[in-house]
């Protein structure tokens, strides 16, 4: 990084995570520049999700170190990092499915409320002053998740894409600077996949959150993504734009196979045609 960068707002240096005899990351430099929209890729068992769950201290790292606006997140607890500022999503859609949607966002805003346990049982002016902006938060919420007026149903009862943009209304009601989304367009079909696009470019913009995400389409990433990092066993093999990311043998070789990184070029410019066919094409995961 040169001098006249800023410095990222996630940053890890050699972030290891080892489940026995297994790498699961392997010495991770990672650089995430505030504002952008920056996915990590790879075949099954890279490391993604592990990323993840070691950004969020759900996992105790094995060697390395993290940092998010230039403070140390390793060492601390879970919900001591979503003080910080991180939140997140996860790939199977983890909402509370017996009770409203509009429950679940408060559910969210609970580390911002300024009320105590005491002010709640004598239902103080403070208390319910309180109450008040986090229901009126909520319902701005609400209407950008695009269920206004739908507060009141069981999360369970709504439709699978609402379900997801519920769950991320969820994570911004934490008032996040770093909003990581795994999968966000897992077990979509094309004309929901687009919405997310669009959504998840909404929540970059209106909320002034840097977005991390891990997504398997690739013709999603190279739609959505300022920034692409690849791994693959743990190891980053390639880092850039997506023009870059697409063209890059070792990204082929990983995802097709070894035989893949000698392609024609006629070959070469199908996969790129692939990648960069609409969204709105695409039949399946």
């Amino acid at each position: 990084m040169s001098g006249d960068e800023p410095a990222p707002i996630l940053r890890t240096e050699r972030l290891t995570m080892r489940f026995g005899g297994l790498a699961a990351l392997n010495e991770l430099d990672l650089d995430v520049r505030e504002g952008d929209i920056h996915a990590i890729i790879g075949p099954n068992g890279a490391g993604k999700t592990t990323v993840f769950n070691c950004v969020m201290q759900n996992l105790r790292l094995t060697g390395g170190r993290i940092w998010f606006r230039g403070e140390r997140l390793d060492g601390l607890t879970p919900d001591r990092v979503a003080e910080a500022g991180v939140s997140r999503t996860y790939q199977n859609i983890r909402l509370f499915r017996n009770i409203t949607a509009i429950e679940n966002l408060l559910v969210g805003m609970h580390l911002h409320l300024r009320s105590h346990w005491w002010g709640a049982l004598l239902h103080s002016p403070s208390t319910r002053l309180d109450e008040r902006r986090a229901h009126e938060e909520a319902l701005k919420l609400l209407s950008f998740v695009g269920l206004k007026g739908r507060g009141d149903v069981l999360a369970r009862n709504l439709a699978y894409g609402e379900q997801r943009r519920l769950e991320i209304g969820r994570a911004l009601a934490t008032r996040p600077k770093l909003l990581m989304l795994d999968e966000p367009t897992a077990g979509m079909n094309p004309s929901e996949t687009s919405e997310m696009i669009e959504f998840v470019r909404r929540t970059r913009d209106l909320f002034g959150v840097t977005i991390l995400l891990i997504e398997h389409q690739m013709r999603v990433v190279m739609v959505m993504s300022d920034v692409v990092t690849v791994l693959d066993y743990g190891v980053k093999i390639a880092e850039g734009p997506p023009a870059q990311i697409r063209q890059n043998s070792k990204v082929i070789e990983a995802y097709l196979g070894r035989s893949s990184a000698s392609l024609t070029p006629a070959g070469r410019r199908a996969i790129e045609r692939m990648s960069e066919r609409p969204v709105e094409s695409d039949g399946g995961a």
